[in-house]
């Protein structure tokens, strides 16, 4: 079944387009959730806010168009978790394992994030379209294809931008390492 002929199915009611898409983007989706939740919640909140991504999908399903489900359901999936973290707030409690941890651990973690900060500083600081095409690929997993198409844009320069978007994150990584940032690029 190809995407289109699935989603003119759940279009009209029908749960086998429905575990269609269930089982191509489960993986996917679950991957977005997980990055945003995965580190503090359990793996059924991160399960339930999947189940909550396919049944917006089917609330949803006349809105979409073919080709644009994958982009839509990592929207929404960021989303739901985002909503699900924050309904969490402050009450999440702490394994008294966390407590425990080594202090080379805890040193690398806050080098990983920085490290984090500092690659999502520089990618803030592309100009658009490069940014938009490097989130789109690179964050929120869409294809060049799908990028193409939505953005209105030939193949071939979707492609030049991201080469240029990856070079211009490596410059600006290596400039940060040569300010005693202490990274490689």
């Amino acid at each position: 079944m190809t995407e289109g002929r699935a989603l003119k199915g759940l279009q009209r009611g029908s749960q086998e387009a429905l575990s269609w898409f269930i089982e191509r983007y489960t993986p996917y989706v679950s991957t977005v959730i997980y990055n945003i939740i995965g580190g503090v919640m359990t793996r059924a909140d991160v399960e339930e806010v999947a189940s909550d991504v396919f049944f917006a999908l089917w609330n949803h399903a006349a809105a979409l168009k073919p080709d644009s489900v994958r982009g839509w359901l990592g929207a929404v999936a960021r989303n739901q978790a985002k909503n699900k973290f924050r309904q969490a707030g402050n009450t999440l409690p702490l394994d008294d394992e966390i407590l425990l941890l080594e202090e080379d651990s805890l040193e690398a973690e806050m080098e990983r994030q920085e490290l984090r900060e500092r690659v999502q500083r520089a990618v803030l600081d592309m100009p658009w379209p490069e940014r938009e095409l490097f989130l789109r690929f690179y964050y929120y997993g869409q294809t060049v294809t799908e990028i193409a198409a939505e953005m209105e844009m030939n193949l071939s320069t979707v492609k030049t931008r991201l080469r240029r978007g990856r070079e211009r994150l490596k410059r600006s990584l290596t400039d940060l390492n040569d300010e005693g940032g202490g990274y490689e690029a």
